[in-house]
């Protein structure tokens, strides 16, 4: 029982990776239509600034956190803004092909600038190590990710809900032409809401670079995890995204501690099963 525990709460850990790191993801394609495979560079732009934050600044790892997320963010925004408004409404061949390229160029960027190998990541002395909590031997710094993922999934399914600025989300991802009928600013509320996803990619970047590490094939090596999530959740509702992310996140980890030797398939047989039973995802709504 003791195990079965630690490896549930371990792939819970890794579930709050991939809901922060997805979850921008989900509402941007929901929402907007566009088809961001960029994405998961905003995620390594993120530990790339935890790097340079906490070995070359000198910060704490706590500030390194909220930069990551001002900084990815203000490069999504930058990003949304001069290049990827243009292409809104476009086929989707056209966009995965753009984004696609962008990943590429932000591989060449990180490369040039840091080489290829992966980052050595210090995290504080009270993340190290190990805990007793009721009677299991659970690692600190994944209670700490199980925490910070709990608060921002509250936040964002409050945010959604109960503030005017949800409000106008929602209304512009029910139809975004009644919404700017309406006198919705529907450009600056989906600029806003880019600039928050890719923030919550940068974050996730940070946090997951103890981890999962982080080098120039990042963006590449989790690409498809982020696009499991989305389709396995349904774009655009954060509630399946959270539910989608902790099921893969647990099954993953299960299925590489019990059955290491096929462990790897086992997300992408629960992806195919669930497409079948809903095409649309666990909690999309029909288009």
């Amino acid at each position: 029982m003791t195990t079965i525990a630690t490896v549930l709460f371990n792939g819970v850990a890794y579930g709050m990776l991939l809901f922060i790191m997805s979850v921008g993801l989900s509402v941007t394609m929901g929402m907007m239509n566009f088809v961001n495979l960029a994405h998961a560079s905003f995620s390594m732009l993120g530990g790339y600034v935890l790097v340079v934050v906490t070995q070359q600044l000198g910060l704490p790892f706590l500030i390194s956190l909220p930069l990551a997320f001002v900084v990815a963010g203000l490069v999504s925004l930058v990003v949304e803004r001069t290049i990827f408004r243009y292409f809104y409404g476009t086929d989707d061949l056209t966009q995965v092909l753009l984004t696609l390229g962008l990943i590429f160029m932000s591989i060449a960027i990180v490369t040039y600038f840091w080489g290829g190998t992966y980052q050595q990541i210090r995290v504080p002395s009270w993340l190290t190590g190990q805990q007793d909590v009721l009677g299991l031997t659970l690692e600190r710094y994944r209670m700490f990710l199980v925490a910070v993922g709990a608060v921002l999934a509250l936040v964002l399914i409050f945010g959604l809900e109960r503030t005017r600025f949800g409000a106008c989300v929602r209304a512009c991802v029910d139809n975004a032409r009644v919404a700017r009928a309406c006198g919705l600013n529907t450009e600056l509320v989906f600029a806003v809401t880019f600039a928050i996803g890719g923030g919550l990619a940068g974050l996730a970047g940070a946090l997951s670079a103890n981890l999962l590490g982080i080098d120039p094939n990042f963006p590449l090596r989790y690409l498809v995890y982020l696009l499991i999530v989305v389709s396995v959740g349904g774009m655009g509702t954060i509630t399946g995204t959270l539910v989608a992310a902790l099921l893969l996140g647990v099954a993953d980890v299960a299925g590489k501690y019990y059955a290491p030797e096929i462990g790897g398939f086992v997300i992408y047989t629960i992806t195919v099963l669930v497409m079948l039973w809903r095409p649309h995802g666990l909690m999309g709504r029909r288009a």
